[in-house]
């Protein structure tokens, strides 16, 4: 039976987002995960997650300056400083948190640029993740993103993130295995679940091509849950969507899940 996580940067978004926990609880999610902690303290964020009874499944490492185009460091030439500082701040938060998995944002390659020294700092950048993290029992994850979603990042197919985690070779990264933009550049989302059995630790999922809600679109997903059970997936499954309307209005495909 598949295990859902309420994404409370994406969801809910008709309430402040301290409102979102008790949102996601009151509609029945046992778990969350949002994209950035960082505006909050982290005392506080963790009294929400008991206030709420919530389980925090997964977020991610600072995005840098995104007003320059930026969406994470760890792949930067000559800010590894700068992307190791944001990995030793997502730990902090992840064991206040007792956040099992976090993702690590990889970067945006600018046309003309070098991708190979790109692709080599991230993976330094990874195996200080890793071994950082190692001691605390939390996984790093990695997330190939689409070009229409994000033009230039450094890797979009799962093929590449499988080839990324094998050259980084730490034994608690994993995939961050995202439907939507999955579905979007390598299709054929049921090889993927089955080839890449036990690489990903963490799974999202949309509706293709909108982003909404997974009950439209044309990815058949009660069929993929079931198979996820086949092939022994234990993990959560973010609901990383945004809403046609009001967010609970649309949570009747999740209800007999929850």
């Amino acid at each position: 039976m598949p295990k859902f996580a309420a994404n409370l940067s994406m969801m809910f978004t008709e309430l402040p987002f301290l409102d979102r926990f008790a949102a996601a609880t009151a509609a029945g999610f046992k778990a969350v995960e949002f994209l950035f902690p960082y505006e909050y303290p982290a005392d506080l964020l963790a009294e929400k997650l008991h206030q709420h009874g919530l389980v925090q499944v997964l977020f991610n490492t600072a995005p840098g300056d995104t007003t320059a185009g930026e969406w994470g460091l760890a792949a930067l030439p000559g800010r590894e400083a700068d992307a190791r500082a944001d990995i030793d701040r997502a730990l902090e938060y992840a064991i206040a948190l007792q956040c099992p998995c976090v993702h690590v944002m990889a970067g945006v390659v600018p046309p003309g640029e070098d991708a190979a020294r790109y692709r080599e700092t991230f993976i330094g950048n990874l195996r200080y993740a890793a071994d950082t993290f190692a001691p605390h029992g939390i996984k790093v994850l990695i997330e190939a993103l689409s070009p229409p979603v994000k033009p230039h990042y450094l890797f979009s197919s799962q093929h590449q993130a499988a080839d990324l985690v094998t050259a980084i070779d730490r034994s608690n990264v994993f995939i961050q295995f995202d439907f939507f933009h999955a579905q979007l550049v390598d299709g054929n989302i049921s090889t993927l679940i089955a080839a890449l059995a036990g690489r990903y630790a963490h799974i999202q999922i949309a509706s293709v091509p909108d982003r909404h809600e997974p009950d439209t679109g044309e990815l058949n997903y009660p069929w993929l849950f079931a198979l996820l059970d086949k092939v022994g997936y234990q993990g959560w499954i973010g609901c990383e969507y945004k809403p046609r309307g009001e967010t609970s209005a649309g949570l009747g495909w999740v209800k007999p899940y929850l």
